[in-house]
């Protein structure tokens, strides 16, 4: 369709609404049309139902009216979506609010704004205890990211079994919560404790200030482990490519580690490849990465495909949310809004800057470029085994799965859905 959409003001469509409940169960479609817009359209029948999965149906139709250019199939749905949607509401209700701003500022074509409008809120209200508390929180409750840190560990472990100096080079977003584990692993070995020397590439906005805590409480528990330990930070790249051995200051005598958790999605699609032969000419003798399984890179040339998989890919965090943190829990809504901004930056910001490059790449996507300057490692048994043990922590639902076919390394799995991949890699 041709009609030009008019664009809407944002109190039309974002005011406060306590009633998403009671709504749910409203079937006449054509009174709440009326309400809205003045245009004229056929009759049709919303049961929604008081329990069923509402949302994604909402949303999808929602999405397909924005396609189109449906002006004012748009505007019914909007409104119909902030009656129901609520932040603050059971998983559906939330999925249906941090969807609905997301399509809402792909229709207004305010994507870039919202977000780093959204950005700078977060900026200001997170402080370093609150973002550590959260991260911890998740990690008590859910294996999401610990599952990584425990499989890299293992894997880096074994790769530099008889290394008195080790080099790891930490790309990740993660305070350093994964390593003090490492640490304590270290000072268990039966032969002498090596040095280590860990470097953290931080390409976030963590100030200053917060990784020099950081690098402080992992120098004092070093300390307490009995592992001769340095920490340095290298910062304020403009991109990750970027990233030189003089920056990081390799050594001759240093065996080499690099850890990715959650940062190559950061990189744009254009440059990944270059990353991967730049982390190659490291001459490391492991890589271990971690991603999310999501593709977000073939998609991006059709909204609807990018919006089916950002829906299904964001229906199961929020449904692994839901089940893993009590209703009240600060920590969980701290997720649910980074992942509303994560949302917001893939469904409607445009290329000039205005969201930041998060395109997720499926465990099958990046094992093809990583072949191209790596081989797979593997994972042995005892890490199988620690993999194993970690789960069991945790609530039921959880599992895991080996790669199949050409694929490398291990899935985490949440109700059949996989959710996260690992991986170790050679030169």
């Amino acid at each position: 369709m041709d009609a030009t959409f008019d664009k809407p003001k944002v109190s039309n469509f974002f005011y406060s609404n306590q009633q998403g409940n009671a709504l749910v169960n409203m079937h006449n479609s054509d009174q709440l049309r009326s309400s809205q817009t003045s245009t004229s359209r056929s009759s049709e029948s919303s049961d929604l139902g008081g329990t069923g999965k509402w949302a994604a149906k909402l949303l999808r139709e929602c999405a397909k009216a924005i396609s189109e250019k449906d002006s004012a199939r748009i505007h019914h749905l909007l409104w119909m979506l902030n009656e129901l949607a609520s932040p603050y509401g059971d998983c559906e209700q939330k999925l249906a609010a941090h969807f609905l701003q997301a399509l809402f500022c792909k229709a207004t074509e305010s994507g870039n704004r919202c977000y780093k409008t959204l950005t700078s809120v977060a900026e200001k209200g997170h402080s370093f205890d609150s973002a550590r508390k959260m991260t911890l929180k998740f990690q008590e409750v859910s294996p999401w990211t610990t599952f990584g840190h425990v499989a890299s560990n293992g894997a880096i472990l074994d790769a530099l079994e008889g290394e008195t100096k080790l080099h790891i080079i930490d790309i990740s977003h993660t305070f350093c919560t994964q390593w003090p584990t490492l640490l304590e692993a270290l000072a268990t070995r039966n032969d002498e404790t090596p040095r280590l020397r860990l470097t953290v590439v931080v390409m976030a906005s963590m100030s200053n200030l917060v990784m020099k805590e950081v690098g402080q409480r992992m120098e004092k528990f070093a300390r307490l482990m009995g592992v001769p330990f340095e920490f340095r930070v290298v910062a304020g790249l403009a991109q990750l490519a970027d990233l030189t051995h003089e920056e990081l200051g390799l050594r001759e005598d240093e065996a080499v580690a690099v850890n990715c958790i959650g940062a190559l999605r950061h990189v744009s699609v254009e440059e990944r490849p270059s990353v991967v032969r730049m982390l190659r000419s490291f001459r490391p003798k492991v890589v271990t990465i971690v991603e999310e399984e999501a593709d977000f890179t073939s998609t991006r040339g059709d909204f609807v495909e990018c919006f089916e998989e950002c829906l299904r890919f964001y229906s199961v965090f929020f449904e692994m949310l839901e089940e893993s943190f009590v209703p009240t829990s600060n920590e969980r809504l701290m997720l649910e809004r980074e992942s509303s901004r994560s949302i917001v930056s893939l469904l409607a910001c445009g290329g000039d800057g205005g969201g930041e490059c998060e395109r997720r790449e499926r465990g099958s996507q990046w094992c093809g470029r990583l072949r191209e300057a790596f081989s797979p490692a593997g994972f042995s048994d005892d890490v199988v085994d620690d993999v194993k043990a970690l789960l069991k922590r945790y609530r039921a639902g959880w599992s895991f799965v080996p790669a199949k076919g050409d694929e490398s390394g291990l899935y985490l799995m949440w109700k059949e859905e996989a959710v996260v991949w690992v991986s170790a890699w050679k030169p």
